[in-house]
């Protein structure tokens, strides 16, 4: 059986091109990543600002191109798909955005964003059939049409502007949910609430999820798999409980480094200050390694390539240094 979703070699550039001689900046370089059909999982793409996390959001909706590299659906090349293999994709891959006041016309009333994709994909012959579709998904994320459908974005918390856009992917039944950054503009107790319904929809309803986020916290608690990104580059992948627990990059190393513990006796930070130019290697894809400015094990080699993923665990933990490269290590 085909995965899921299959993403090889995934590039993408921005700038350059005949029109423009100027830099560019290799938001994503050289991306793979497997979803299979099932189980149902929580994948992670994690990173800071920047690290080419939404990039792959939105390659992976189709709002971007790829520079290179392939995007497969259950055996279907994205950039190769018919009229209708679209609209299928849109609508068994589903979004849930960062910003819930963002995605909604202030113009309409709520129940706006249910009667669009009902109307849109014809899921409902009769109005009685639709309102029973909108009421089945307000109900899976503790919510009553009869509180909220009338009413206008702006008389809605921040939390049930998102918790209905849960509602609006789940009632299309989608095989996966990309989620952007989906619980970082709530409060904590909702943030718990929406990491619940994700938990629900995986487990009860065999929802993949595609979970980008910048806050580790969450990804240990309900990430199956952890991708983490590093100026467009993978550094780091695996079980999410393995990496993040034992992280072998020198840059998650020292990600992890730098959470504070609740202990005012432990300082917060080391003694030394590294002062760079972020994206000073990102301007080709034959820069190197991207670490390599802020890495205290670098190498000369770092700079003549970028280092593929090595093994450093069980479960496919991955990473991509060259202090892993046992081949190099044997050679020499």
């Amino acid at each position: 059986m085909a995965p899921l979703l299959d993403i090889k070699k995934a590039t993408k550039i921005y700038g350059g091109g005949m029109l423009s001689a100027g830099p560019v900046t290799v938001a994503l370089q050289d991306y793979d990543l497997t979803i299979e059909e099932s189980p149902a999982t929580i994948t992670t793409i994690a990173g800071e600002s920047g690290s080419g996390k939404s990039t792959l959001a939105n390659l992976v909706l189709g709002f971007t191109d790829l520079t290179s590299g392939q995007i497969i659906y259950r055996g279907r090349d994205l950039a190769e798909m018919t009229a209708q293999e679209r609209i299928d994709y849109r609508r068994e891959v589903q979004a849930v955005f960062q910003d819930p006041y963002a995605v909604y016309n202030p113009f309409y009333r709520v129940k706006h964003v249910f009667d669009l994709i009902i109307r849109n994909f014809k899921m409902a012959s009769s109005k009685a059939e639709a309102r029973d579709m909108i009421e089945d998904a307000l109900n899976v994320v503790g919510m009553r049409g009869e509180e909220v459908l009338e009413k206008y974005p702006h008389q809605l918390s921040g939390g049930q502007r998102q918790r209905m856009m849960m509602a609006r992917a789940y009632m299309l039944k989608p095989k996966l949910i990309v989620a952007d950054e989906p619980v970082s503009m709530v409060d904590a107790s909702l943030r718990a609430m929406i990491l619940d319904i994700m938990l629900r929809l995986r487990d009860e309803e065999g929802m993949s999820f595609l979970y980008i986020t910048h806050d580790l916290s969450t990804a240990y608690q309900i990430g199956d798999h952890i991708y983490l990104l590093y100026q467009g580059s993978v550094a780091e992948s695996g079980e999410a409980a393995a990496v993040i627990e034992n992280p072998k990059h020198p840059y998650v190393q020292l990600l992890l480094d730098s959470i504070p513990v609740p202990d005012p006796s432990v300082k917060w930070g080391g003694d030394e200050a590294t002062t760079i130019d972020d994206e000073e290697m990102r301007v080709s894809v034959d820069s190197g390694c991207r670490f390599y400015p802020r890495c205290t094990q670098r190498m000369d080699r770092c700079l003549e390539a970028s280092p593929v993923p090595f093994p450093v665990g069980a479960n496919n933990h991955n990473a991509s240094c060259f202090l892993y490269d046992e081949e190099a290590k044997i050679l020499a």
